[in-house]
């Protein structure tokens, strides 16, 4: 059952389940699909603004994790770069910033809605 925007009531997250064959004999294990965005990108749906958030964060944990990897394995093949874990402490935290506000500025759902009341 997909799950709608709270705005417009389009689906947004696409919960079938698809199996993918082995190459081997056995029973295929069920995965579940992406999360897709049926519909026109609304920046003023709130539930659209989150995605977008989560995206960015993946994006800024993927550069995070690629540099970071990139600049201790070129510190370990030359010499030691003495201020290399200052920086990745320093964007790691930047990076939790990050992750602390995307999840405080996700949309509230109706189920919580209904139980504060």
């Amino acid at each position: 059952m997909p799950v709608h925007s709270h705005r417009t009531g389009v689906p947004f997250v696409n919960c079938r389940r698809i199996t993918i064959e082995p190459a081997t004999a056995g029973a295929a294990a069920p995965l579940p699909m992406p999360i897709r965005w049926y519909g026109p990108a609304d920046p003023a749906d709130p539930t659209y603004c989150h995605y977008e958030r989560v995206v960015n964060l993946c994006l800024h944990g993927g550069l995070f994790a690629a540099v970071n990897t990139g600049l201790w394995f070129v510190q370990g093949l030359r010499h030691p770069w003495s201020h290399l874990g200052w920086l990745s402490l320093t964007w790691g935290a930047f990076w939790l910033l990050h992750l602390i506000i995307v999840l405080r500025l996700r949309p509230r759902t109706e189920v919580l809605d209904q139980g504060e009341g």
